[in-house]
């Protein structure tokens, strides 16, 4: 992959467009500290337009900005959350673009390493918390399949259809590394100081929240993804790689 200038220039277009919406956008307070800043969901978008590595650096850019800078104030809660909207770019990039597998690989491997985070361990005991949280992760991961095996179906549809099951893939890949961030002992005891059996809880809990949420975050994203998509088709300005619209 080669990087130009345009894609340097629009990374940091991208990554200042970040930090603008953190400084406008409302907030979902969780529990504890915890909260959702709606603007991650830009991040989605990011992937689709500048592919998954420039969009992930973008996204990574921008949320450290917005975490530095005001209204951002070098919160310890929020520091182990930076890597979601950067992984939400990297996997629908790479999906987008064709690298599905490794961005089923990554989605998976989250997926997995959470089944190892204590709020989940020992198995079988504690296996009930290990659904609550990855129940719609797992749906959303198997999503993929069909938006690389069925495009010509999906996209017969029209764009919609498709930029909706791509972002609510990467903003469910957000989520997924946030609860894995989040049920590490460093960051439940250490920052939030919350004992495990409290974690139990806020994870049987959020299943009633977070699906819904990260459905209106893919709506959001993908009301700004099609029509920007559709006027940067055949533009130096979209990420110049086959995607699975395969642009001509």
């Amino acid at each position: 992959m080669k990087i130009s200038a345009l894609n340097v220039a629009l990374m940091s277009v991208f990554a200042a467009l970040y930090y603008v919406l953190s400084t406008i956008t409302p907030y979902v307070p969780i529990v504890a500290g915890i909260k959702i800043n709606l603007e991650a969901l830009i991040a989605s978008v990011f992937g689709l337009v500048l592919g998954p590595y420039l969009g992930a650096l973008a996204s990574l850019l921008g949320v450290a900005v917005a975490w530095t800078l005001p209204p951002g104030n070098m919160s310890p809660y929020g520091l182990p959350f930076l890597l979601s909207p950067p992984l939400n770019a990297l996997v629908t990039g790479l999906v987008f673009y064709r690298k599905w597998k490794a961005g089923f690989l990554v989605f998976g491997l989250l997926i997995v390493a959470f089944l190892f985070t204590p709020p989940v361990q020992p198995l079988p005991e504690n296996l009930y918390v290990g659904i609550a949280v990855l129940w719609d992760k797992v749906i959303a991961m198997l999503l993929i399949l069909p938006c690389v095996k069925l495009t010509k179906q999906l996209a017969s549809l029209g764009t919609v259809p498709l930029c909706f099951m791509l972002t609510f893939i990467g903003n469910q890949v957000d989520n997924m590394w946030g609860s894995l961030a989040f049920a590490t002992p460093v960051v439940y005891e250490g920052i939030f100081g919350m004992p495990l059996d409290a974690v139990r809880v806020a994870f049987v809990l959020s299943p009633f929240l977070y699906p819904a949420i990260r459905i209106a975050q893919a709506v959001v994203a993908t009301i700004i993804a099609v029509p920007l998509i559709m006027a940067l088709k055949g533009t130096p300005w979209l990420w110049q790689e086959t995607n699975i619209l395969t642009f001509e």
